[in-house]
């Protein structure tokens, strides 16, 4: 029985979306078929800013492969790598690849896979959404007598990233945070800082009291300041 050998291409982070692109170029340059690539995330990177990838990622990468692939699959995984399912890489690289070998992928609605990949962006989208809408921060002032507004939220996907920059110019010239399980942020007003999550039974409640986001912020930020 013929045997193949598998192939791992590692990601830094949950959302790593340039890390993505630039194996997926590499693997198609070689020909590595879906079945044999496995998605991993290096060790430690859940908290890498998500910045980095595009740094460190090589750019002489033969992008002729993926020249023939439609925008409208690039906007696709946009939203579908913020998806929580461990196996969106791999549904990804299996869409790209069909969609190299077998051009007219992108007029069939109806597929599978591309209906998979629909579905999730749907629900990162809503989820996006959700979190606008329903995202509540509480004015208070910090130690040292500063306004600062603090909300928390338990998002269903990876969307921090995707929503912290519109919190940003909705509140301009302000100082904020938010907590959810998986990530936080923070904003002093230009800049946005990323920090580790607070586990669910951490979170300050609804009607928790000042000094309980004050602690929350600090256990947070204090040691990223």
């Amino acid at each position: 029985m013929e045997t193949h050998s598998s192939t791992e291409a590692t990601l830094v982070g949950q959302i790593d979306l340039a890390g993505f692109r630039s194996e997926a170029r590499q693997l198609l340059a070689h020909q590595v078929p879906p079945e044999d690539v496995q998605w991993q995330l290096q060790p430690g990177a859940d908290y890498t800013d998500p910045q980095s990838p595009l740094a460190s990622r090589p750019r002489n990468v033969a992008r002729a492969a993926t020249a023939i692939v439609p925008a409208s699959f690039t906007r696709l995984c946009e939203f579908v790598v913020l998806h929580r399912d461990p196996a969106r890489f791999s549904l990804l690289y299996r869409l790209l690849w069909r969609l190299v070998h077998e051009p007219g992928l992108r007029n069939e609605p109806l597929d599978a896979d591309m209906q998979q990949a629909q579905h999730m962006a749907h629900a990162v989208r809503r989820d996006i959404h959700k979190m606008k809408a329903n995202l509540h921060m509480r004015l208070l002032r910090d130690r040292a007598g500063n306004e600062v507004q603090l909300g928390c939220y338990q998002p269903a996907h990876h969307v921090v990233e995707a929503v912290a920059p519109w919190f940003a110019k909705r509140i301009p010239q302000a100082r904020w945070a938010i907590f959810t399980p998986e990530r936080s942020v923070r904003c002093d007003g230009d800049s946005l800082r990323y920090g580790p999550g607070v586990p669910q039974a951490q979170l300050p409640g609804l009607h928790a009291d000042e000094e309980a986001w004050l602690e929350c912020y600090e256990r947070v930020f204090a040691p990223h300041a």
